[in-house]
């Protein structure tokens, strides 16, 4: 059987050091990549382009993930910046709702990490909360915490026991859900925790890092949908 082909969204920056190299580069962690492989799938780096060439680039794709990294611009939910929401990633902003938007519109399964649940949110008119204490046990560590599947899901049909621990690292989340979502898991005080669409559509986001853990279930779900 032919590997499907997994597109994964990265980081821009203009600073990177590699070697005696000082340069700008597109960046994903390791773990984005890695998951794909391990899952069955082929990875496929997408830094950001024009949002006019999103459907293009998903119509190569057989799936689609939307990688962790910074804060939404509040400016795109239509929210004032607060003081803890960090510094915006235009670019990526763009390009990365123009993702979505082409997948949703052609069906290609859809995977949100962390940032990626949130811009998903997002891209669906949703809003987000731009601090929320306890989900980050300190600065560049991640940590770990439950969550629990709402029965009846998508989610809940990858990871049916009550709960599940997860690689966590993150300061906001999911405010008001945007159009047809809704939440499949939730932690313990009740942030939402996943967020995906209704069946037929296979387009699901996690509020944590998957790539960063062993549990390789929501990928390798994202890879049997994309095959």
């Amino acid at each position: 059987m032919n590997r499907p082909l997994i597109g994964i969204s990265t980081y821009w920056e203009q600073k990177a050091s590699w070697g005696v190299w000082e340069l700008p580069a597109a960046l994903l962690p390791a773990g984005y990549p890695l998951l794909v492989q391990s899952a069955g799938g082929l990875a496929a780096m997408l830094p950001p382009d024009g949002p006019e060439r999103a459907a293009a680039t998903v119509a190569r794709l057989d799936g689609l993930v939307i990688a962790g990294g910074p804060d939404v611009d509040p400016a795109c939910y239509g929210a004032e910046r607060e003081e803890r929401t960090g510094p915006p990633a235009h670019r990526r902003d763009a390009w990365e709702l123009a993702l979505i938007d082409a997948a949703l519109r052609s069906g290609t399964p859809l995977l949100g990490i962390c940032r990626g649940m949130q811009l998903m949110n997002v891209a669906l008119g949703g809003t987000l909360v731009q601090h929320l204490e306890g989900h980050s046990e300190k600065v560049g560590a991640f940590g770990t915490h439950a969550v629990m599947p709402v029965m009846g899901t998508l989610y809940a049909s990858i990871a049916p026991e009550a709960t599940t621990g997860v690689p966590t690292y993150h300061h906001q989340a999911v405010d008001r859900l945007g159009r047809d979502l809704v939440v499949s898991a939730h932690s313990d005080d009740g942030t939402p925790e996943a967020i995906e669409l209704p069946r037929p559509a296979w387009a699901l986001g996690v509020q944590w890092h998957p790539e960063m853990g062993d549990d390789t279930r929501v990928m390798e779900a994202l890879v049997r949908a994309a095959s």
